[in-house]
């Protein structure tokens, strides 16, 4: 299977375009936990969309979506800092029509039709969501699109803070079998046991974004080496 280069920009991130952006400036990432290791723009597979490099460190994105995932990881356990720059340049509906702005991790992604989702929603319907998407003998989107999702209950879960444009907060996930484990800014906001479909998929871990501007920087457990990335979905 080819290879593409990922799609990074080493330069300055100018603001965002859309209305309630906040103005450029140094971003201040939050610190994380000591045992995990920040993935360099270099080693981030872009899928879907395009992610620019700040010149001082993590990422940013300005997208109506955008997927990637770190080639050849493993982690269970997964942290994003992000700061919330304000609403995507352009929007795009979800595959079922929804307008929603979110960011958050994938875990166990072996390819866009098999994983595992947390994700932080944002506006409307705000807090930390978890899903599994599985689509036996589908791996693009092309073949399996927005079908597959399953929504999992939380057997216990508190509310996430409210994100407003300029803040800064971190989302991490821990995974032990099916167990998983969900922190927004150091406090558990969701517990609960996956189904079963989420171990039919193994494979890295990565981010998501629809339709905000973020700065971000995405950790994983082990320090992450050169591999090579997959064809675009």
């Amino acid at each position: 299977m080819s290879t593409f280069g990922v799609a990074l920009a080493m330069t300055v991130v100018g603001c965002a375009s859309a209305d309630g952006a906040v103005p450029d400036e140094p971003w201040s990432i939050p610190s994380g936990s000591s045992e995990l290791h920040a993935v360099p723009a270099s080693n981030l597979c872009v899928t879907s969309g395009k992610v620019d490099a700040r010149v001082d460190r993590g990422m940013h994105v300005d997208q109506g979506g955008m997927r990637g995932v770190v080639a050849g990881d493993a982690s269970r356990s997964v942290e994003l800092a992000f700061r919330y720059r304000g609403p995507s340049a352009e929007a795009r509906a979800l595959g079922g029509g929804e307008l929603r702005r979110q960011i958050g991790l994938k875990l166990r992604a072996r390819d866009s039709c098999n994983l595992v989702y947390v994700m932080w929603h944002l506006g409307d319907r705000p807090g930390v969501f978890v899903s599994v998407k599985h689509n036996a003998g589908a791996s693009t989107h092309a073949e399996c699109g927005p079908n597959g999702y399953l929504a999992v209950e939380p057997r216990a879960s508190a509310p996430a803070p409210e994100v407003t444009p300029g803040d800064s907060h971190v989302l991490r996930a821990d995974l032990d079998g099916l167990r998983l484990r969900v922190s927004a800014d150091g406090e558990v906001v969701w517990t609960g046991e996956l189904p079963a479909e989420a171990l039919e998929a193994d494979g890295p871990a990565g981010v998501r974004s629809d339709n905000g501007a973020f700065d971000f920087e995405l950790r994983t457990a082990a320090p992450a080496g050169a591999a090579a990335c997959r064809a675009r979905d």
